[in-house]
């Protein structure tokens, strides 16, 4: 008898011991299972386009724009955003902005309302008249001279010519150096040119310069001259 009073009273103490087993009914994380359909309802109404959320029964209705606030202004109040700026500077001790609306530096002739204020069509055509008494028209006028030249132009030489670049006009000996050695010599073929007209070219060429005798040294050529000037 009394080893079944200690089964008895070691079970009871055993249940009051075991947690408690949450109700499945009542949903997970929520309060109870009608509460998890109800928001499960207004999300799909808010997914379909509604305008107003139905909150729960004992909770008031909020719309979208209150869950959102008052929409902003589409346009900037330009002199609260100014005066703000203004009162910034004055408390961090800097220089307040200057807004200059009549600085004669800047040009107002694009602001047809200012240019119709003080311009008529007269005034135009004052203006207009007075620009063509002061129109002065200058005759074009001869190149001057070259001063304290050599008196070598490769210019003229080339303009006082009319064969072509490897057509022998002037005799030549056949006995000559290198001409390639002697046009190394020279950074460019015009500094070639003038130097062989200096020595007495084109009809002698003593520096070895033109071996065929066309005139022009070191393959120096007078066609661009020309073609310039019949342009």
């Amino acid at each position: 008898m009394m080893r079944t009073g200690s089964f008895v009273l070691v079970g009871v103490l055993l249940t009051a011991c075991a947690p408690q087993v949450p109700d499945s009914g009542a949903g997970v994380g929520f309060e109870d299972y009608g509460s998890y359909q109800q928001q499960r309802i207004q999300r799909d109404r808010q997914l379909a386009g509604e305008t107003t959320v139905r909150a729960p029964q004992g909770q008031a209705t909020v719309s979208p724009q209150q869950i959102a606030g008052p929409p902003e202004s589409a346009e900037v109040d330009i002199a609260r955003v100014a005066g703000a700026a203004i009162d910034a500077s004055e408390g961090t001790g800097a220089p307040a902005p200057v807004v200059t609306t009549n600085n004669p530096g800047i040009s107002d002739e694009q602001d047809f309302s200012a240019v119709s204020e003080r311009e008529t069509i007269q005034s135009d055509r004052q203006r207009l008249q007075a620009q063509r008494q002061t129109y002065e028209v200058i005759a074009p006028t001869a190149v001057p001279t070259r001063q304290g030249g050599s008196g070598v132009n490769i210019v003229d030489f080339a303009l006082s010519t009319n064969n072509q670049p490897g057509q022998q006009a002037y005799r030549r000996s056949g006995l000559r150096g290198d001409p390639a050695r002697s046009c190394a010599k020279y950074t460019s073929s015009d500094l070639a040119q003038e130097a062989f007209l200096k020595a007495g070219g084109p009809e002698k060429d003593k520096l070895n310069l033109d071996p065929d005798g066309d005139g022009f040294a070191c393959g120096w050529d007078p066609r661009p001259f020309r073609l310039a000037v019949n342009r």
